[in-house]
């Protein structure tokens, strides 16, 4: 297949969500949509333990999922590529597999649960910074385009990854960008001060990291109009505010972390939680 995107779907409402964003991506980027169905495997290998036409019946009600997305594809765009693929066995598997060629993966962030579920938490959360490509959890999708792409960083390589998505999803919306760097107190025990000073050397360390991370994208993206922001607080609460104005918020699936990896499951799984507009996870190229 040619360039593509690739959606998961299950029927529940936010896949349907997941299919028009997709639909949506996929005409900004000129290429196709490809739409995957996955039923998990039951114990019915043996005859005996599922009814006369439960495999069938099965088989339909993923038929049907599949033609219900298809037509909001093409509702939303006509002339878009689409194909669709039906299969049996482990959601994380096949969409893992399935996301090896693909531009991007796009999965709701809730689902009907069961056999068919897109939990957030299983499927979402089992892919989102563990696959190559960039994951794309969709949720609480603005009516209107807010014209605002937010990015956090933190000046290691993993949020080069996430600062090269979100100037290219910038540039290919032409929408605005908002680089977030945040940084924290230092943690003091009981009775202790933080000097004024420390404070300050602290904050002017921040100041040049920021900075010099952003130069080389400024330059590469001239035409994307940033905005940079340093912030003093945690990094899930700061970036979950700022959804709140951005039609999506870009992280990388680890990050530097006061003492150590912030692997996804701390920045990343709040976000993912907490953000009030769709979320993409982009891993670095080579991560393990």
């Amino acid at each position: 297949m040619t360039a593509h995107v690739v959606v998961g779907v299950d029927g529940s409402s936010s896949a349907d969500d997941a299919v028009r964003w997709a639909a949506d991506d996929a005409v900004r980027r000129g290429c196709a949509v490809k739409i995957v169905h996955v039923g998990d495997p039951w114990p019915g290998d043996i005859p005996l333990q599922t009814p006369p036409g439960f495999r069938d019946s099965v088989t339909e009600y993923g038929q049907e999922v599949l033609q219900r997305a298809a037509a909001l594809v093409r509702e939303r765009a006509p002339h878009l590529q689409v194909e669709t693929l039906l299969e049996a066995g482990r959601v994380s598997e096949v969409l893992r597999r399935e996301a090896e060629d693909a531009e991007q993966l796009v999965l709701g962030s809730r689902g009907l649960g069961g056999f068919t579920g897109l939990l957030l938490g299983s499927v979402s959360l089992t892919l989102a910074g563990h696959v190559a490509t960039p994951v794309v959890v969709v949720r609480d999708v603005p009516e209107r385009a807010r014209g605002r792409i937010v990015v956090g960083f933190d000046g290691g390589d993993h949020s080069e990854a996430a600062l090269e998505y979100a100037f290219e999803e910038a540039a290919r919306r032409g929408a605005g960008l908002q680089a977030i760097h945040t940084w924290q107190m230092p943690v003091a025990g009981p009775g202790a001060f933080v000097y004024t000073p420390l404070v300050e050397d602290i904050l002017a360390a921040e100041r040049h990291v920021c900075a010099d991370t952003l130069t080389a994208w400024r330059e590469k993206y001239p035409g994307v109009d940033v905005e940079q922001r340093l912030v003093c607080g945690h990094p899930v609460g700061v970036l979950c505010d700022a959804s709140a104005a951005a039609d999506l918020v870009v992280v990388g699936s680890r990050g530097l972390g006061r003492f150590g990896s912030a692997v996804l499951g701390s920045v990343g799984h709040g976000v993912l939680h907490h953000a009030r507009c769709p979320v993409a996870v982009v891993r670095a190229r080579g991560e393990a």
